[in-house]
């Protein structure tokens, strides 16, 4: 089992509804915001490859994961994530963010389950240094789209 890592490339404007649905579903909303399912959820990867056009997607890296809900994750009332909250929240459960990416990455833990203590949208920032290809090709053709497998790690780095 792998931890998936998906993030919208493209706005909202031009859309197939169809499509838009699907992304609802997977909770990306808006250009930029990433979430993250394990590959074995029924109908994930028939839902990736409807959106395809629209987001990229790979298996991440505990060391990415720990670095993204630290940095970028967020508590219900948009607060910071802190080891206390985390303790508080999962009545010591995990005693830190490091327990709880440990539990996530191994999939004892999904962020869509435990969305009352961690929200499962992550806002990122554009790249820095601006995309390497053009955002409306294939990530196979020269562009950003699609499945990118342990490549996706380096482009959520870029976007922390």
């Amino acid at each position: 089992m792998a931890l998936l890592a998906i993030i919208r490339l493209r706005g909202r404007v031009d859309v197939p509804p169809d499509v838009e649905k699907t992304l609802e579903l997977l909770r990306l909303y808006r250009k930029f915001h990433a979430t993250l399912y394990p590959d074995s959820l029924p109908g994930i990867v028939g839902m990736l490859r409807k959106a395809a056009m629209w987001i990229t997607w790979g298996e991440i890296n505990y060391e990415t994961l720990l670095d993204l809900i630290k940095k970028r994750g967020r508590a219900p009332g948009n607060r910071r994530l802190s080891d206390d909250y985390i303790a508080r929240a999962t009545n010591n459960k995990y005693k830190s963010i490091e327990e709880l990416a440990i539990a996530i990455y191994k999939g004892e833990e999904m962020l869509h389950k435990i969305d009352n203590i961690v929200k499962p949208v992550f806002r990122l920032h554009p790249p820095s240094g601006g995309f390497k290809g053009s955002i409306k090709k294939p990530y196979g053709n020269g562009g950003e789209l699609g499945y990118r497998g342990q490549d996706i790690n380096d482009l959520i780095r870029r976007m922390i």
